[in-house]
């Protein structure tokens, strides 16, 4: 059986930190802070973490924190980094559907999506909206972006990438394998509006879902969400 394009594509892919998307953290950083209010006591669960690059931030900033992704190849250039910088940061590989962990969280985060909307079904995004719940203690708060079906129904080019009655989009990548090959992946990626995802967090344990517009200046909560905004931001409370 095929592995998932997301697992395919994050087998080998050196250049993770150079992509556009993964050029905010320092932002992305600054709001984690500010909704925890500065608390370096509380520990932190980054869902789909990739290299780890808020892990190590916050690591960097002197807070406890613990990264967690399918790939093992992401999560070793995240080691590297600890480790040349003496980082005490942690990176798990593991599934964000299954998570296995005994103590209980403080904080979770799913940022750009790094788990939630790249599974093949509603059903896992939901089975790891559950799984954080149930690893963050209560009043805990979960940090989520997603992307916007609002966007893609207002600015969708008509030629069939995205379903409207799905609200997914399909698409292609070109890849590099661990092997040198290039290899050609059929992916497909889930966009949701607020109200769903307020019902699905509700459904997950969580409560108190306030939403907000990720721009290209970073995350503000006093952005309203609309349909100029590629992507979505969530601050839940378990």
């Amino acid at each position: 059986m095929p592995k998932p394009w997301y697992i395919e594509l994050y087998e080998h892919f050196p250049d993770y930190d150079q992509e556009p998307y993964t050029q905010g953290t320092k932002g992305e950083v600054d709001f984690i802070e500010q909704e925890i209010g500065y608390d370096r006591s509380k520990v932190l669960l980054d869902v789909g973490c990739g290299t780890g690059r808020h892990v190590l931030e916050l690591v960097r900033r002197g807070y406890k924190a613990v990264g967690l992704d399918l790939s093992e190849s992401l999560l070793e250039q995240g080691r590297q980094v600890a480790q040349a910088e003496n980082l005490d940061a942690t990176f798990i590989a593991g599934d964000a559907r299954a998570l296995d962990f005994e103590a209980p969280f403080d904080v979770a985060l799913s940022i750009c999506e790094g788990a939630f909307s790249l599974m093949e079904t509603d059903e896992m995004d939901l089975l790891i909206l559950e799984n954080v719940a149930r690893v963050l203690k209560p009043g805990s708060k979960f940090i989520l972006t997603t992307p916007n079906a609002a966007f893609m129904l207002t600015h969708d080019s008509g030629e069939g990438a995205f379903d409207p009655v799905t609200f997914r989009e399909t698409f292609t990548l070109e890849a590099t394998g661990v092997d040198g090959n290039k290899k050609t992946l059929h992916c497909t990626q889930r966009y949701y509006t607020c109200p769903e995802l307020k019902w699905l967090l509700k459904q997950a344990g969580f409560r108190c879902a306030q939403f907000f517009g990720v721009t290209e200046a970073g995350f503000d909560r006093q952005v309203k969400p609309s349909k100029d905004h590629f992507e979505l931001g969530v601050v839940a409370e378990r």
